[in-house]
């Protein structure tokens, strides 16, 4: 790209160096832009003021006329950098050696080139690629002009006295007004790369988190349907199933299924909704935990005729701890029907110090418990570990399974256990119908 080139901005943006620096974010900015675009205005203002003060205040003659001429080489070259940045004849170096020896030669024919001088001294700042390009083109210049200046007027008081000694002092000002400025630029361009690296940063990050977040979303999505909507699915094919075989031979036993069947699509409709509708204040597990967890109960035992032994304490608890604990309750039960072929099922909800724990315990024919497959226990340790709890599960082969979920109570809940505790035997099937209430409890 070109070191001085047209950008966005306008015809004087810069395109890559500026007072002998790389400017690492194009110098596109507005401010570095504005302030070339002004002192390009400036500096046109002072060749103009330069050809007025030449033509009226010098004598006509042959050496007023070759400062015009070197002069206007010097305008005409700076315009056809300006205006044409990208031509392949007149290079910022090649303006630079114009540069040069139109000073050296003006300083020769005009007493009043320091006024020239003095324009043109930042223009090798600014067409310089390197600062050490920079000041071996100022240097250049000063013995250029002091040359020029010596061959008119010789090694005369006037010439140590006030041209060598206000040259110098220009040049030494110029010198270090251009190191800071580009220390300036530098620094500012770095502060560009630094800004931008960090919100490169930002939007990876930010996208980042909408991925984990979308991922986690459809996790918790995947959780919620298998505790729900899967397991009332399951149980409607294995009701169906049984209550097809039983037609003929108990009719009555047949009919009660298929109310389980009706009772277990109402509840899947109803998490269904709950799911799509994103309720803010969820029904699920609304009130006593251990009512809950005993409808739960009393609707296993009637669709499984299974003995089951309930002891359940009454701890008051907020209702993400109560659907966790319905979850497991579920999932567990769910898997006791569909693999452990046991007779007896006992339930424990106790208040501990510190927290509530949930135990299942079958005899069923158990299984190795880093072989199992499927998402059910995992499912359960993840909603689980959500509020600090956890999740233990033991069992071998051919001695029943025993789970127990452990939950910590928040600080604002109460640690003190309701009344009187729920208590139950073997239950049989509940003669009332189910509320709505109960429907949302089903998973």
């Amino acid at each position: 790209m070109n070191r001085w080139s047209r950008g966005a901005n306008g015809p004087h943006s810069f395109g890559g160096t500026v007072f002998g620096g790389t400017a690492s974010g194009r110098l596109a900015d507005p401010f570095r832009a504005g302030t070339l675009r002004r002192w390009n205005a400036v500096c046109w203002v002072l060749f103009g003021a330069l050809f007025v003060g030449l033509a009226t205040t010098e004598r006509p003659g042959g050496r007023t006329y070759a400062a015009l001429a070197l002069l206007g080489c010097v305008v005409l070259c700076y315009a056809l950098l300006d205006r044409f940045p990208g031509n392949p004849v007149l290079r910022p170096y090649t303006y630079l050696w114009v540069l040069v020896l139109g000073l050296g030669g003006s300083a020769y024919v005009w007493s009043g080139y320091a006024a020239l001088f003095i324009v043109t001294l930042p223009h090798f700042w600014l067409f310089g690629r390197t600062v050490r390009a920079s000041l071996r083109f100022t240097g250049l210049a000063t013995v250029s002009t002091l040359a020029g200046s010596w061959l008119r007027k010789g090694w005369s008081a006037e010439f140590f006295g006030s041209t060598l000694v206000s040259t110098l002092i220009v040049v030494a000002a110029s010198v270090l007004i251009g190191l800071w400025v580009h220390s300036v630029v530098e620094q500012s361009g770095e502060r560009a790369r630094l800004i931008e690296e960090l919100e490169q940063t930002q939007l990876r990050l930010a996208e980042a988190h909408r991925r984990q977040g979308a991922a986690e979303e459809r996790e918790r999505l995947a959780r919620e349907i298998h505790d729900t909507l899967a397991q009332g699915f399951a149980s409607v094919v294995v009701l169906a199933e049984a209550a097809r075989a039983g037609l003929a031979t108990d009719p009555e036993r047949s009919a009660q299924q298929l109310r389980s069947i009706e009772h277990t699509a109402r509840e899947n409709l109803a998490e269904a909704r709950e799911l799509v509708g994103s309720a803010r204040q969820s029904r699920v597990a609304a009130g006593s935990l251990a009512g809950t967890l005993q409808r739960t109960l009393d609707r296993f035992t009637e669709d499984t005729g299974l003995t089951l032994t309930a002891e359940l304490a009454d701890p008051v608890c907020e209702q993400r701890t109560r659907i966790a604990l319905l979850r497991c309750l579920q999932e567990s039960l769910a898997n006791v029907r569909k693999h452990a072929a046991a007779s007896h099922v006992s339930v424990v909800l106790a208040q501990q110090p510190y927290g509530v724990e949930l135990e299942i315990t079958d005899d069923g024919r158990g299984f190795v418990v880093g072989e199992a497959p499927g998402f059910g226990l995992d499912g359960m340790r993840k909603r689980l570990a959500e509020l600090g709890g956890r999740l233990t599960v033991t069992s071998s082969v051919g001695d029943g399974t025993r789970v127990l979920a452990t939950v910590p109570l928040l600080p604002a809940e109460p640690t003190s256990v309701g009344p009187t505790p729920w208590k139950s035997t073997p239950v049989g099937p509940t003669p009332k119908e189910p509320t709505s209430l109960e429907h949302e409890e089903r998973a």
